[in-house]
């Protein structure tokens, strides 16, 4: 990849639709499939694509996440112009904080404009996915764009969640919509759109000419969807890029989720117990990096009677202890502790959580820390969950961080690090 290219990763959102698991934390902090966190998929993807220089734009109750960067993502020689930099959102353009894509991006316009780069990349750290996003500079730059949007198919009907291009015979964009209500269907294929990811390669000159002419526009609500790509694709070379297409320096499994809300982040976790799993975290060539912290091996041991553990398709994060329980279709993080005759089924326990003797829990997220006393029942008594929880659309229990079980007691959150 070329020194010449200069990278802005979006993680300052506030992830509204994950409560209570952006309660203490960003959304790119938000743990994943036991020892990673959301972001570590996109820092993944600059590392093997060569991308070298990457500011990370953060905002929303950004300690953990910062903590995170500087703990596991210190691993680029500065001497060599190479740096993973966590830059706060800091109002140098005036008296408000981010209020949309394109102006987290403008007000950190003197990055920009004292950088030697000609080639900007903007990413967005809230999605899990594989990209080789050298391939998608080199289509960029094949085709001399002013703007390449990295696209995928979706079905219509789930594509009123994004932005949705049309496209002409050499991938150039010819219509653009954000959001749109009644999506435009492909050329040939009318049960599918071409929908953008979020991911942009623009030209540096053009990037920040256009920031300034949105910046001073009062009518816009300054994000590159809504306001910017529509008038580039009337006056500039804009083109879109294939997800799936990359090279050969990555499997090409075609996976993005964006785990935005609890059930899609529940989902995606899901998905990495299948079988033959649509992400393989086991993939070689394109491995997933994280901080990880120093733990002892996950142990399975008999409980004082003799009952031995059962373990079925689960992910264990080190330093987790199963005495005599039952973990089936679960994703356990590290230092997690499961008592006698407790029984977990189809959940996510996060860093710390401690299930006491003969517990049932079932389709829930537990969140970090949280201790749940010998005998409680959650995911089985839908109207007792809501009481005292979050549930899901799709029935799914979040005990938040902090959370203490007691006689009479509601939630109770107390701290800890997210």
């Amino acid at each position: 990849m070329s020194s010449k290219t200069l990278c802005f990763l979006l993680a300052g959102g506030v992830g509204s639709r994950l409560h209570p698991l952006t309660a203490d934390r960003a959304k790119p902090g938000v743990p994943f499939a036991g020892n990673y966190r959301i972001i570590d998929f996109t820092l993944s993807n600059c590392l093997h694509s060569g991308l070298r220089r990457v500011l990370v734009l953060t905002q929303y109750k950004s300690h953990s996440l910062q903590k995170h960067l500087r703990d596991g993502w210190s691993i680029f020689n500065p001497s060599l112009g190479e740096y993973i930099t966590p830059v706060p959102a800091q109002m140098r353009t005036g008296e408000s904080w981010y209020v949309g894509t394109a102006d987290a991006i403008y007000q950190n316009l003197y990055l920009l404009e004292r950088s030697d780069a000609d080639r900007i990349v903007i990413l967005s750290g809230d999605h899990i996915y594989r990209m080789d996003y050298a391939a998608m500079c080199d289509f960029h730059a094949q085709k001399d764009a002013d703007l390449t949007i990295s696209c995928m198919e979706v079905p219509v009907e789930e594509a009123r969640g994004f932005g949705v291009m049309a496209t002409n015979i050499a991938d150039q964009v010819t219509e653009f919509q954000e959001k749109p209500a009644n999506p435009k269907p492909m050329i040939g294929r009318p049960n599918q759109a071409l929908a953008s990811m979020g991911i942009y390669v623009f030209k540096r000159d053009v990037l920040c000419a256009e920031l300034e002419r949105d910046h001073n526009d009062p009518e816009s609500s300054h994000d590159f969807g809504k306001d910017l790509i529509p008038r580039l694709i009337q006056s500039h070379k804009v083109f879109a890029y294939q997800f799936g297409g990359e090279s050969g320096r990555v499997t090409c499994d075609r996976y993005w989720r964006d785990v935005g809300t609890i059930d899609s982040y529940f989902a995606a976790n899901m998905d990495l117990l299948r079988t033959d799993p649509p992400l393989d975290l086991y993939q070689a060539d394109w491995p997933i990096r994280t901080y990880l912290q120093q733990t002892p091996p996950a142990r399975l041991v008999a409980d004082s009677s003799g009952h031995e553990p059962q373990v079925v398709n689960s992910i264990l994060g080190g330093g987790v202890v199963i005495r005599g329980g039952t973990v089936l279709h679960s994703v356990l993080s590290p230092m997690v502790r499961v008592a006698d005759n407790a029984t977990i089924s189809h959940s996510i326990l996060f860093e710390g959580v401690t299930v006491g003797e003969g517990s049932l829990l079932r389709r829930c997220i537990i969140d970090k820390g949280v201790k749940i006393p010998p005998g409680t029942t959650i995911g089985v008594n839908p109207e007792k969950d809501a009481r005292l929880f979050t549930v899901s659309p799709e029935g799914i229990v979040v005990v938040p961080r902090g959370y203490r079980f007691g006689a009479g007691a509601e939630s109770m959150p107390i701290a800890a690090s997210a």
